[in-house]
């Protein structure tokens, strides 16, 4: 029996993300080829990214019909498993006989012939039990934080965290949000022909609606912004709305000296290169020379000249003699505000980790705030929702340099008022002390942190 090619295209992006490290959104991108038919890149993807956000669940509901944990078994026939019931689960309209036969095949083509009988015996099970509510085999007296961390596919360290500085309510919203698909949000990059290049998107298939933060997003579905015409001919970019709006609070202006630090992989720099213009400057560095050279590709489909791109390590003294008006710094960090769109993350990462990134950010921050103008604004910012790796980045970092502030909220209300959309007020996007967030389960955005800060006169 063939496998389908969905399916096979999904093992493989499993198989590459456990083995490998990769991110799913990169495999799939590069197996998603143009030949691939919509509906098996859109299965692909389901299943794909599905049991990387339920693989904790799935784990647990497998486990009851195996002597070993699932974890323990060969990679090949855990992915299987994992396919097959996801599918027999969260997949109304596949049939659980087609679930189980494909996931008996993948095992026979990876050369696990042994074990096939075993994915067959455990699949048939868990589909006779598909009807009920996981909640129903949970153990008795299990904590609060263990319970929600089984039934929403999290690692336990995770959800006592949120629990604890967010409480329950939050918490489950943080939770949901992680385990819906992210919304594919753009931006447009010529106001003025707004309409225009929205009406071509219609036109290749695409449905569009309004974003929710910002007046150049909008939000896509029924296809793919990157297979269109305006894509190709840099009129649109992919990019979530609050990753759009980080770079708008440097507020750059016609002529400035504008760093951006970490800009790999550069969907915050081409705004400011817009906005320095002809008579700007505007230096984008990055430690790897293969982002380097993507960002450079996509600045060419973008039509942005005379980006000066830099390879250095900024954790060292940067090798500018003269300040800059406007620098941003987005951090590598854990990345918790982006766990439904890069769900592998949440397997991967250890609590110690985060005193590591805030060890590597603080490094970066310093640096950057050497090289601030008088006058000047920095953005420090991050994806993450981890208060060690933003307000106490930014508190260490103030400790340090007695000649830098917070930018006035007002001050960064005003830069961000110009650009969002109608209805939508500042205040709903920054904290008491003027900082930028946003948080999944409210915003229905990826979860950013921004601190604009700026040197004395």
């Amino acid at each position: 029996m063939p496998v389908s090619p969905a399916r096979r295209i999904a093992f493989e992006t499993l198989r590459r993300v456990e083995a490998e490290g990769a991110y799913a959104s990169d495999v799939l991108h590069t197996e998603l080829r143009p030949s691939i038919k919509p509906a098996d890149a859109a299965l692909a993807t389901e299943i794909a990214m599905g049991i990387l956000r339920w693989r904790r669940l799935l784990d647990f509901l497998l486990d009851r019909h195996l002597k070993k944990p699932v974890e323990q078994l060969d990679l090949p026939v855990a992915l299987a498993l994992r396919m097959g019931i996801y599918q027999i689960r969260f997949l109304e309209k596949v049939p659980a006989r087609a679930a189980v036969n494909e996931s008996v095949e993948l095992v026979k083509r990876a050369k696990k012939t042994s074990a096939a009988s075993l994915v067959n015996a455990v699949l048939r099970r868990a589909a006779e039990e598909a009807k009920s509510p996981a909640e129903k085999f949970l153990p008795p007296g299990l904590p609060p934080a263990e319970r929600l961390a089984i039934l929403h596919s999290h690692p336990a360290w995770m959800v006592e965290r949120w629990l604890a500085r967010l409480g329950e309510a939050r918490t489950l919203a943080l939770l949901e949000a992680n385990n819906r698909p992210p919304r594919l949000a753009c931006a447009v990059h010529d106001a003025g022909h707004r309409e225009e290049i929205l009406a071509a998107l219609g036109r290749a298939g695409l449905r569009i609606e309004p974003g929710s933060l910002l007046q150049a997003a909008f939000i896509a579905s029924g296809g793919s912004p990157a297979r269109t015409e305006p894509f190709r001919a840099g009129k649109i970019s992919i990019q979530d709305e609050a990753s759009q709006a980080v770079p708008l609070l440097l507020d750059v202006q016609p002529g400035d000296r504008v760093l951006d630090l970490c800009a790999a992989p550069g969907g915050k720099t081409p705004p400011l290169v817009r906005a320095a213009g002809d008579t700007g400057m505007v230096i984008a560095a990055d430690r790897h020379a293969h982002r380097l050279h993507a960002m450079r590709a996509q600045f060419k489909r973008l039509g942005l000249r005379g980006v000066h791109l830099v390879e250095l390590d900024a954790t060292q003294p940067l090798p500018f003699g003269n300040p800059f008006a406007r620098i941003l710094v987005d951090a590598p960090c854990s990345g918790t505000g982006t766990l439904a769109r890069h769900p592998e993350i949440r397997w991967r990462l250890r609590p110690e980790q985060l005193a590591e990134f805030h060890r590597l950010q603080l490094q970066l921050l310093r640096r950057a705030l050497e090289q601030l103008a008088p006058g000047g604004t920095l953005v420090y910012s991050t994806c993450s929702i981890e208060p060690e790796e933003n307000e106490h980045v930014v508190e260490a970092a103030l400790r340090d340099a007695p000649a830098i502030r917070r930018a006035p909220s007002p001050q960064t209300a005003r830069s961000l008022a110009a650009h969002l959309a109608p209805g939508v007020s500042p205040s709903a996007l920054l904290d008491d002390a003027g900082q930028f967030r946003t948080f999944p389960g409210q915003h229905h955005t990826d979860g950013f942190f921004a601190a604009p800060l700026i040197r004395l006169p």
